[in-house]
């Protein structure tokens, strides 16, 4: 992939980005950018949901072996295309699954810059639901005058609300944060 500078300069740095520029170049060529990001987008929700599954991919301890076998009935299990099951099997080779969240975060960034979209993500305490993420999607192209793609993310820390992050913007309508402006305001 061509790096033209801009976002796809900042989504290239680092490791994780050259192993998502190499995903997402593989995905171009076989004609997969949807299949494999909709197998990122369920590994990514596979990451939130499973604690074992984090523990897997964060842990020194398992040995190359033992993880690429994991991941791979973990692809299995979760019917993974495969590509990213490939993917996900050179990561366990490499000893690289703990990069696992920033490539998918990366991958993401990489194919909406390719479709001409923005990528914003969005934490929320609770699953949207289609309607509630449409509705947000709207809005959002709305307010950036373009495409938009949502990677949702849920973490009930944040009580309620929306934490949307749009490129380096960050709009924190939690209620986590609304209490603890609320609590420093009273503390005078």
């Amino acid at each position: 992939m061509e790096n033209s500078g801009g976002i796809q300069g900042n989504i290239t740095a680092g490791l994780a980005g050259r192993y998502a520029v190499a995903l997402f170049d593989l995905a171009r060529e076989s004609n997969a950018i949807d299949a494999v990001s909709r197998s990122l987008a369920a590994l990514r929700s596979g990451l939130a949901e499973s604690a074992d599954l984090s523990a897997l991919i964060a842990s020194p301890v398992v040995g190359r072996g033992d993880a690429a076998k994991a991941v791979a009935a973990v692809a299995a299990a979760m019917k993974l295309d495969s590509l990213t099951t490939k993917f996900l099997g050179v990561l366990a080779d490499n000893r690289r699954l703990a990069d696992l969240r920033r490539m998918i975060d990366a991958f993401d960034a990489i194919v909406a810059d390719h479709r001409g979209e923005v990528t914003a993500k969005v934490t929320s305490a609770h699953p949207l639901t289609a309607e509630q993420l449409k509705e947000l999607t709207a809005n959002l192209k709305t307010r950036v005058g373009r495409d938009v793609a949502v990677a949702t993310t849920v973490d009930p820390a944040i009580l309620g609300g929306l934490v949307v992050q749009l490129g380096s913007q960050l709009i924190d309508g939690s209620i986590r944060t609304r209490l603890n402006s609320f609590a420093t305001a009273m503390k005078g």
